[in-house]
């Protein structure tokens, strides 16, 4: 074997792995995906909103309904600087344990009854998605969570309630990753390499809008959704856009 091909079985190793995620998630998550895509398209039908949000890495899903081709027009996510890692990763990593910042951060939304929220976090223990979730539900608003079902079982809660993300959200959507993400362990290495979460979160999160698009049609309704931009989608997308410029602050 040369040296190219003993390097790509190493990479072939994480194809693997990715390729038998999906498959779990499609084997046991599809229950989950059709109740939370049937509360999120009954939220836009009744002219209520989809909202996200995430920390960590996870924070990639909360942007991935948003403003895309493809993406629901009536998609919101919940967006701070301080869980961006361009202020610093420590930072970031130090907020989302931080206790009573979640109401800081939904005052800027109009949260409301009849809305659904995906928060999404690997782990499920740290305080700020925790909260998130508990007080999105004091709203009234139905809360999925997106985690990683045996990471967050390996590990106790780091808010001091002792709950998970998983113990205050209505719905829990798995992505059927190993604990600690990262998947492939090579000779040498302490731990693992190549995290999974945000291929499967990515995944899960398209399926909910696939999901959701096709239940608005079932109830004869039309979903609005993002054309790419880079296909000649300017003129539609500047329609939605200026629609909905007046609910969500980041378009």
């Amino acid at each position: 074997m040369s040296e190219m091909e003993s390097i790509m079985t190493q990479a072939e190793r994480y194809v693997t792995t990715v390729s038998d995620q999906l498959n779990a998630i499609r084997k046991t998550q599809w229950d989950s995906l059709r109740v939370g895509a049937e509360w999120i398209g009954e939220a836009l039908l009744n002219d209520r909103w989809f909202y996200t949000f995430g920390t960590g890495h996870s924070r990639l899903l909360a942007e991935e309904v948003f403003h895309r081709a493809g993406g629901l027009a009536r998609a919101v996510p919940i967006l701070d600087d301080r869980i961006y890692f361009s202020a610093g990763a420590q930072q970031a990593t130090d907020f989302e344990r931080q206790q009573g910042t979640a109401l800081e951060l939904m005052s800027d939304y109009p949260l409301q009854e009849g809305d659904v929220i995906l928060v999404a976090s690997n782990s499920g223990r740290n305080a700020l998605p925790i909260e998130m979730a508990m007080h999105a539900r004091e709203k009234g608003l139905k809360v999925i969570a997106l985690i990683n079902v045996n990471h967050a079982k390996a590990w106790p809660s780091r808010h001091p309630s002792g709950k998970h993300l998983s113990d205050v959200s209505d719905l829990v959507l798995d992505n059927c990753g190993v604990q600690g993400d990262a998947a492939i362990e090579m000779t040498g290495i302490p731990g693992r390499v190549a995290a999974t979460s945000t291929i499967t979160g990515a995944y899960l999160v398209n399926l909910l809008i696939v999901a959701a698009v096709a239940h608005i049609q079932s109830k004869g309704g039309h979903p609005e959704v993002y054309i790419s931009s880079n296909s000649d989608g300017d003129d539609h997308n500047a329609a939605l856009a200026s629609k909905y410029r007046h609910h969500i602050k980041h378009l």
